[in-house]
């Protein structure tokens, strides 16, 4: 039996990781180092902060590595390493055992996402050098849409574009999705794969995806994660168009396009701000471009609840995750609003309550339940290291 996993999630200046008892299911510690290769690095342990500066991934986790050993818990109860990796193409549908192989195969499909899996893949050659004697496992964020059929995965695009160059959506947040759409069913009392649901994971990043009986069936995010839902920064669903009318008429490149519609759209490009409270406050205010900023993230929103609807025939719960999923009341109501005639709403004493845990806010005997339940992404990670080691073990 797997007694610890330490998870491990590598970005591009940061390592944010937890150490989780699997027999208790708990949290045995948590950090974060961050500002990696800056002038002053921060590396925050428990309830320990050190400021210091950390050259690069290596001089971070060892950094990490002495927090442990000065500060605690001993890390000597560790069974695997469960690192997240965000793109795993279509080759990597399942947590996968890495070994030289594969660390290649993550190299080839940054291509698919350069700011995350290269910085992922550091983080696992340093973590590999740091345990040479631990299994190391990679959980793909992509992996949990491998379920989608050729129909939703497959963009009406030139065969050879699809066939030699990957072309197609892959969906992200699969981690999130996984654990929320679990525990949905678990909190409806019913088996995981009779419950129908659609998940809205809604942070600065945002998607939303169908899942049937546990297999996802459709989800906004695409080949990129720029598809889909209006974001913090990112755009969502815009006319494919678009690139090649700015470059016709002002002269931008494809790179400045894509940069702007990741980092200066969404919510910031409309409106100035990029987080939710902070465009409330702006839109209570009067201010047109935020009221209009909100209506537009409600309508893309409502458009893909319906649209998941029909895909799925029908819908047993409408699951709410992520920082603004979880602690937004205003937000979820205008995600809802104007759908009682699909069987969702919300009570708006249970919506506005209070709560951290995972609850349930339509009214009692509501056809469709809608529910909060915050994620737990390095819980999911554990627990597909401990399946994927367990599997390789018998």
């Amino acid at each position: 039996m797997i007694d610890q996993v330490l998870v491990l999630n590598s970005g591009s200046s940061s390592i944010k990781y937890r150490l989780i008892d699997m027999a208790s299911r708990r949290e045995t510690a948590r950090g974060l180092a961050e500002r990696i290769g800056e002038e002053t690095s921060v590396l925050t342990h428990g309830g320990v902060r050190v400021e210091r500066r950390l050259a690069d991934h290596e001089e971070g986790l060892r950094a990490v590595l002495a927090a442990f050993a000065e500060h605690g818990p001993a890390l000597d109860r560790v069974a695997a390493v469960g690192h997240r990796v965000v793109h795993g193409g279509s080759r990597f549908v399942q947590p996968t055992l890495i070994d030289d192989e594969v660390e290649r195969a993550i190299e080839d499909l940054a291509p698919l996402a350069p700011l995350h899996n290269l910085p992922n893949l550091e983080g696992i050659r340093v973590a590999r050098r740091a345990f040479p004697a631990l299994p190391h496992v990679a959980v793909f964020d992509t992996a949990f849409h491998g379920t989608l059929p050729p129909h939703a995965y497959t963009y009406a695009v030139p065969r050879e574009w699809t066939e030699k160059l990957g072309v197609r959506r892959y969906g992200f947040h699969g981690t999130s999705t996984a654990y929320v759409s679990r525990r949905a069913a678990e909190l409806l009392g019913r088996p995981y794969d009779e419950v129908d649901s659609i998940v809205l994971h809604l942070g600065n990043g945002a998607s939303a995806t169908a899942v049937r009986g546990g297999r996802s069936v459709d989800t906004s995010m695409g080949i990129t994660p720029l598809a889909g839902l209006v974001m913090g920064t990112r755009s969502g669903d815009v006319d494919p168009a678009l690139p090649a009318y700015l470059n016709r008429v002002a002269g931008m490149s494809l790179a400045d396009v894509d940069d702007a519609l990741n980092r200066d759209s969404g919510l910031l490009g409309m409106c100035g701000a990029n987080d939710l409270r902070e465009v409330w406050k702006l839109a209570d205010s009067g201010a047109p471009d935020a009221r209009l900023a909100m209506e537009v993230y409600g309508h893309r929103l409502r458009g893909y609840i319906g649209a998941y609807y029909a895909v799925l025939g029908r819908v047993d719960a409408l699951v709410f995750t992520a920082g603004v999923g979880e602690h937004d009341a205003r937000t979820r109501a205008l995600a809802v609003s104007g759908l009682s005639r699909l069987g969702i709403e919300i009570d708006p004493a249970r919506n506005a309550a209070t709560a951290t845990g995972p609850r349930m806010i339509s009214p009692e005997g509501a056809e469709v339940a809608v529910l909060v339940i915050p994620t737990d992404e390095e819980m999911e990670i554990a627990d597909q290291v401990v399946a994927c080691v367990g599997s390789r073990s018998r």
